[in-house]
């Protein structure tokens, strides 16, 4: 028996490697909306005035390494130990060091050592933030929120973790207040996040393995069997992407 349309895609998303934070297999089967502000702009416009900068949670250093003007004192921190390597391998090259971290809590820099800290997707803690910014230092980060994509529990019947729910722009707020940081800017936005085929739900599913704590192929195939149907019949399946924007400075 050949195998139906679901099962190639099935299959197809599942054989493919995933390494540093690279998603280009999905081009053109998963697109998001683009936020009102430009994060690489913002990111661009601080770095050429900066002397020193970190890049936190740098994946495998593809969006640091695509930015200009890097200052001599450049660093990039990573939390996931296969993407170090491939973050090393690109980004030391440039001149930049890259640390690998297990405790947002305990980054392994002096304090002040630093005049920005970028974040584009990555957990941080303020108080350490804080401490490693030199006075006046700024803090520009672009967030997943909590509600990213909840869409597609809700469709499959899967749990939505409740702990996560404050991951939202009050509450971080609020945290980086406590700091100690002056809030420059602060954005927050539901954008469309589109599947074009079940393949490209499928590798998402596998890569961002908190969306579903609970998640299997088996356990949730029938729903994703009806999510594919879905697809077929009406061209998309639309979630809604959660980002918010948070610039700080220490004061």
């Amino acid at each position: 028996m050949r195998p139906s349309k679901f099962d190639l895609l099935v299959n197809e998303a599942l054989a493919q490697d995933f390494s540093g934070w690279d998603f280009s297999w999905t081009d053109g089967r998963w697109h998001e909306e683009e936020p009102p502000w430009n994060y690489r702009y913002l990111a661009q416009e601080r770095i050429n005035s900066t002397d020193s900068l970190l890049d936190m949670g740098t994946g495998g250093g593809e969006f640091l390494a695509s930015l200009k003007n890097l200052p001599q004192r450049s660093h990039a921190t990573e939390i996931y130990p296969p993407n170090v390597p491939v973050a090393r391998a690109r980004l030391e090259p440039l001149g930049i060091k890259v640390l690998e971290v297990s405790d947002d809590r305990s980054l392994p820099l002096q304090n002040q050592a630093v005049q920005l800290v970028i974040n584009r997707h990555a957990s941080y803690w303020g108080p350490e933030v804080y401490r490693i910014l030199k006075p006046n230092g700024i803090f520009l980060t672009q967030q997943v929120g909590s509600l990213n994509n909840i869409q597609i529990n809700e469709f499959l019947d899967a749990p939505i973790k409740q702990s996560a729910k404050e991951w939202a722009l009050e509450n971080k707020i609020r945290y980086l207040k406590q700091a100690g940081f002056q809030i420059m800017r602060a954005e927050e936005k539901l954008l469309d996040s589109i599947f074009d085929d079940i393949g490209a739900v499928i590798f998402y599913l596998k890569i961002i393995s908190w969306q579903i704590p609970d998640y299997s192929l088996e356990k949730y195939r029938a729903r994703l069997l009806a999510m594919h149907e879905l697809i077929e019949e009406q061209g998309s399946f639309v979630a809604k992407a959660h980002r918010f924007l948070i610039a700080a400075i220490k004061r």
